[in-house]
């Protein structure tokens, strides 16, 4: 579905992806993982077109995407749940999930939010709540409800665990397997990297730039280099 050629990016004059090639295919689950500042969240924003890359090539579906605009890329099917949820705080949980629906008929917006209340119950009974004044854990589950609500066929979740306690990570990551279930793809970035390779299908490590490691998830968690750097084995 997804594929990442070589891509490099830049801030000003420093260059913070070096040459990064990484594949999704329909139906997976897949996890990049590294350490803070390897690059991640970079990826993530020139995959949905918020940053552009300085070289390189992306496909979606096989065909090209990388000089798209980002909210034609969302038309595409590809929504961005970006790192520390980034929600309107001043719009109410209704309005913040109406706001991620740009692309879809009006009529269609009301079955597209039941189904988002019926995946966060917690959301439905707050619905006209301003977003500003939710738990961590809501809010994720907003950013993640707002993305949904573009009809996503491929979701980029940026570390949707961050800040929470561990009962509510527990719930956020089930969502993402249930998501997968119903036929969603799905490319995680996530700061627990027992628990994104527990999940995914395949797993890339990212470091300075570069794609040092790749390989199916259980592989990766074996691997002595991982297990020494992120896992703390």
């Amino acid at each position: 579905m997804l594929k990442v050629e070589d891509i490099t990016c830049r801030y000003g004059r420093i260059e913070v992806l070096h040459g990064v090639s990484l594949q999704v295919a329909h139906g997976e689950i897949v996890t990049l993982i590294g350490s803070n500042g390897a690059g991640k969240t970079t990826l993530m924003r020139v995959i949905s077109g918020i940053l552009p890359q300085t070289k390189g090539r992306i496909t979606f579906d096989g065909a090209a995407i990388d000089r798209l605009p980002a909210h034609v890329r969302v038309v595409r099917g590809i929504a961005q749940v970006p790192e520390a949820r980034q929600v309107f705080a001043p719009l109410s949980i209704a309005d913040n999930l109406r706001l991620g629906a740009f692309r879809r008929r009006a009529a269609d917006v009301p079955r597209e939010m039941e189904r988002v209340y019926a995946l966060f119950p917690a959301l439905a009974a707050r619905r006209h709540t301003a977003a500003g004044t939710l738990s961590g854990g809501q809010q994720q589950m907003l950013a993640m409800g707002r993305a949904l609500m573009s009809g996503p066929r491929l979701l980029l979740l940026d570390e949707p665990s961050m800040g929470l306690a561990p009962v509510l990570v527990d719930q956020i990551l089930d969502t993402v397997v249930a998501l997968r279930k119903d036929g969603m793809t799905i490319l995680l970035v996530e700061q627990n990297v027992n628990a994104a390779l527990a999940i995914a299908d395949r797993a890339y490590v990212l470091e300075t730039g570069r794609i040092v490691l790749s390989g199916e998830s259980m592989s990766l968690a074996d691997d002595p280099r991982v297990r020494e750097a992120y896992l703390g084995l």
